[in-house]
């Protein structure tokens, strides 16, 4: 007779929560070996011990049910552990930005606000190749980054130099409602054809109070911090998208401390200092 081994067991047997169990089954990750007809109470054989551990290990480590789904049955070790690595490098890359981050608040609890800089610039109606995109704000990165090597590659495509350096426009949307338009740009010459997403745009004139941002994004928001109060106490502060030059970015160098990057904010007049 075979051994069946009631769900509240197999849950001490497995350290899997009995609601844990129920779900797996539902959405059929983990099946009982027998369903009581008449009760419905559930039974696992002893032999799921292992593949509940299995679960319950790759659930520990953050992974989505249906990545576990496709490591069980997997046809071969190969396969399943492309999957496995495909999950581990996703968790580098997760703990490579954590780290970032803490980082960036222990400076930002520790360092003394130090006194900004700021500087004032009227900037012309600038001619750029850019690609434009509504955007939310947790997948900023990956979308600029990839729009910026778009842009990139139509002005080798067509060998045209670029005439300043990378840019974006950001929409008091993007950061009102987390989802709003940014554009990628950057300032050309020569007028080009469209190409894909990339096509001429004409940036438009504005007067713009300038920080400069030395190190990485993640802080970036103490340069914001910091201008838009600068901003606010002259009351000097107009509708209109924000941008970022960046003068050294991830095209520059590895190091993510050497990066420079310009915060313009829109404002009315040029004359205060």
């Amino acid at each position: 007779m075979a051994v069946r081994v009631a769900i509240g067991d197999f849950s001490r047997m497995t350290h899997l929560s009995v609601t844990a169990l129920r779900h797996y089954h539902e959405v059929g990750l983990l099946c009982p070996a027998e369903i009581d007809p008449d009760s419905g109470y559930r039974f696992y054989a002893p032999g799921q011990v292992q593949i509940a551990q299995v679960i319950r290990r790759f659930r520990d480590l953050g992974m989505p049910l249906d990545e576990i789904r496709a490591v069980l049955e997997a046809p071969d070790p190969a396969a399943r552990n492309q999957v496995v690595v495909a999950h581990m490098q996703r968790m580098e890359s997760q703990l490579a930005a954590t780290q970032s981050v803490v980082a960036s608040l222990r400076s930002l609890l520790e360092r003394p606000v130090a006194p900004i800089t700021v500087s004032h610039r009227r900037v012309s109606t600038i001619r750029a190749v850019a690609i434009c995109g509504k955007v939310p704000f947790p997948g900023l990165d990956t979308w600029l980054s990839t729009a910026q090597q778009e842009i990139d590659a139509v002005l080798a495509a067509a060998a045209v130099p670029p005439a300043g350096a990378r840019a974006a426009l950001y929409s008091a949307e993007f950061f009102q409602d987390e989802t709003g338009d940014v554009t990628a740009y950057v300032p050309v010459a020569d007028d080009l054809r469209s190409s894909g997403r990339a096509r001429m745009l004409e940036i438009p004139a504005a007067e713009l109070a300038v920080a400069i941002h030395r190190g990485p994004l993640t802080d970036l928001d103490q340069t914001y911090g910091a201008l838009g109060t600068y901003v606010a106490e002259r009351e000097i502060g107009v509708d209109g998208p924000i941008r970022e030059h960046y003068l050294v970015n991830e095209s520059d160098t590895d190091d993510e401390s050497r990066y420079v990057t310009e915060v313009c904010w829109p404002v009315f007049q040029t004359m205060h200092s």
